[in-house]
């Protein structure tokens, strides 16, 4: 170990090792780690983090490092620092609490400690038997979590919408990182009170007025605009200039999160808060599988990740620590799955196993030749229908991407039971093997050639868009200068609050109309199908048309309207041919569709959805014809759909 802590001081010499608490000579290599428990808390210490928990209840309540007392904000109570919580059955809210306290693992090199509790019938906290974890190591400037959760099959019907890691920070954390791009000076929680801040039409931003650093005055803060999609939220965290520290939160893997890899979620926001989202709605709604029901047994292993504190001799050199967070976060993700862990509910390396394979697809009226489904999403989830890892909750995902001829490798993977689902960046709808694959350990399986047959019914006529499933190809307009977030004028405008508002004014007397042919998606059709603002808190359903030309009508069969939509929330979309007063639309979903609040939570999708419309030739004439899509519902702003990919076929041969 004390040659891989020379190793990495050489290879990042900017970023110098902590300061050292007195538990030996420091000239001897990464201290050993130890323990001590006293007045209903423990303390773990490996020199380089000391690390406070409550006993029983397994709060952390104290982070000291690099000379920092407590990283946590001391000004709360101890049970609001650093926790885990649950929301479930609607409004209910439990952090955790635990009951037992147990050293599980304490040698020189490691502790890990458990706090559990049995659910009872007489308690009246969320039914789940809880295991929480805590792992700290020599030489390792971090703390492993993981909590192993699980219901019986005779505890009562649970709905759980929440499961996450929250950490609340010392206000000098003021800088925040979630990315490359996504980077920059944060208000504190006071310029969310009263007399600071405007709140705004959706509740959770609010327009900084009088925030307690001037050079934010006029800003948006809202938390969702700092979401990311899972596969690209490995590392995110805050940063202090002086002393010049970082607190990072490392997901090594994506197998315990929910409804795959480019399912959206919350990082960090103003508090400081850290937070780690293993299960939520976000972007997603209620369509998730949320409810966990008596007579189902469930257990699930969240983690674990790294909570990872870092820092450099220069003050506000912030580069220095993210450049060192994102090499740590390498680092746990070539060790996962880690070969530490105490738990028998999270199997190391040599108990998992590996599927492999290449995916075509075959679609004949693009090339005669099946093609390689080149940057394929790959995965393993629970068996289901046709797109349902996009719901799951319950199970472990386990995902790739193809390289250019379609080869995956999924590795890694725990044993268990799972069907093979795909999709292909530019190429509608989901690909599902229809065998069941049995994971055991040590498994090597060979799937050889899968043929992916999209979605196809005859030649195309014409296209809107890019089936990627978002919206990102389409007009998306420039912010209001006044609800700005300088963090996304150059990149990700679609975070910007309040662009749907925009809609009413660029189109101020009548609905969008794209013609085939002359218009263009990029500059002509709205990011979002939204309402439209009639003022006074009045909205009315918007109509958009789209107008095509047909040199002849064939009556071979039916024509085919490919819909894909990227988002969907408290929307009834509805599409009419050629007449728009028809009292029945020639299609309409059943019922209304979706709740991801993408569009008020600035995302650019959310849930996709997808529809083979037939369309009789009955319903089209030689030369100008209209399709009239309309979004039916419009009792607020933040309703609508928004479109991923339009296809119009004529009917096959």
């Amino acid at each position: 170990m004390a040659v891989e802590l020379l190793l990495l001081l050489s290879v990042c010499p900017e970023i110098t090792p902590p300061r050292r608490t007195n538990l030996g000579d420091a000239t001897q290599g990464p201290l050993a780690v130890q323990l001590t428990k006293e007045n209903e808390q423990v303390v773990i210490d490996n020199g380089l983090v000391r690390v406070t928990l409550s006993t029983p209840d397994g709060y952390f309540t104290g982070i000291q490092y690099n000379g920092v007392e407590n990283v946590l904000d001391g000004r709360l109570d101890g049970n609001d620092r650093g926790y885990w919580d649950v929301v479930w059955n609607g409004a209910n809210f439990d952090k955790l609490a635990t009951s037992n306290f147990k050293i599980v693992t304490l040698n020189d090199d490691q502790a890990e400690l458990s706090f559990s509790k049995t659910w009872t019938s007489s308690n009246s906290i969320v039914p789940l038997n809880v295991d929480r974890r805590v792992i700290v190591r020599r030489g390792l400037s971090g703390i492993y979590i993981y909590s192993i959760m699980e219901k019986p099959a005779e505890f009562p019907t649970v709905e759980i919408d929440q499961i996450r890691v929250v950490f609340k920070l010392q206000k000098w954390f003021n800088y925040i990182a979630i990315s490359n791009s996504q980077q920059r000076i944060m208000p504190v929680a006071e310029d969310r009170d009263p007399g600071r801040c405007e709140v705004l039409g959706y509740k959770e931003a609010v327009l900084l007025t009088n925030p307690t650093n001037p050079s934010l005055r006029g800003q948006v803060d809202d938390k969702y605009q700092y979401s990311l999609e899972d596969k690209d939220n490995k590392v995110h965290g805050w940063m202090a200039a002086k002393p010049l520290v970082g607190f990072w939160m490392i997901t090594p893997s994506d197998e315990f999160r929910v409804g795959g890899p480019i399912k959206q979620d919350l990082t960090s926001h103003t508090g400081p808060i850290n937070l780690n989202m293993f299960v939520s709605t976000h972007y997603a709604g209620i369509d998730m599988d949320l409810e966990y029901k008596q007579g189902e047994p469930w257990k699930k292993v969240f983690g674990p990740v790294l909570v990872y504190l870092n820092s450099a001799p220069s003050e506000g050199n912030y580069n220095k620590l993210w450049e060192d967070a994102k090499r740590q976060m390498l680092e746990e993700v070539r060790s996962w799955p880690y070969n530490f862990v105490a738990s028998p509910d999270f199997p190391p390396a040599d108990q998992r196993g590996q599927v492999f394979g290449q995916l075509v697809v075959a679609d004949g009226c693009v090339s005669n030749k099946p093609i390689f489904a080149k940057g394929a999403y790959v995965g393993l989830a629970a068996p289901g229908n046709l797109g349902s890892w996009q719901t799951q909750t319950k199970g472990y995902q386990f995902w790739t991407q193809a390289d250019r001829k379609g080869g995956f490798l999924i590795n890694k993977v725990r044993p268990g039971i799972y069907n093979l689902y795909a999709w292909v960046p530019g190429v509608v709808g989901d690909y599902k093997l229809d065998a069941v694959i049995t994971i055991n350990p040590g498994s090597n399986i060979n799937l050889g050639l899968l043929t992916y047959n999209p979605p196809r019914n005859g030649p195309t006529l014409w296209e809107i868009g890019i089936p990627d499933r978002t919206a990102g190809e389409f007009f998306i307009p420039d912010p209001y200068p006044t609800l700005l977030n300088p963090l996304y004028i150059d990149h990700g405008r679609y975070r910007q609050y309040g662009l749907w508002e925009r809609y009413a004014e660029i189109y101020p007397h009548n609905d969008l109309v794209f013609t085939v042919g002359v218009s263009n998606y990029a500059r002509d059709w709205f990011y979002a199908h939204v309402t439209r603002n009639l003022g006074d808190g009045d909205y009315k359903a918007a109509t958009w048309q789209i107008v095509f030309q047909l040199q002849n009508v064939l009556h071979t069969g039916n024509y085919t309207l490919q819909l894909a939509l990227a988002s969907a929330s408290y929307a009834k979309p509805q599409v009419r041919f050629n007449d728009p007063n028809a009292p029945e639309p020639d299609f309409e979903t059943p019922g209304r569709i979706g709740s991801d609040n993408a569009i008020a939570r600035h995302g650019i999708h959310g849930l996709y959805r997808f529809y083979s419309i037939q369309v009789p030739s009955n319903k089209l004439r030689k030369g100008s014809n209209t399709i009239y899509l309309t979004q039916a519902l419009s009792t607020t702003p933040f309703q609508g759909v928004m479109y991923d990919y339009i296809r119009f076929e004529e009917p096959g041969q």
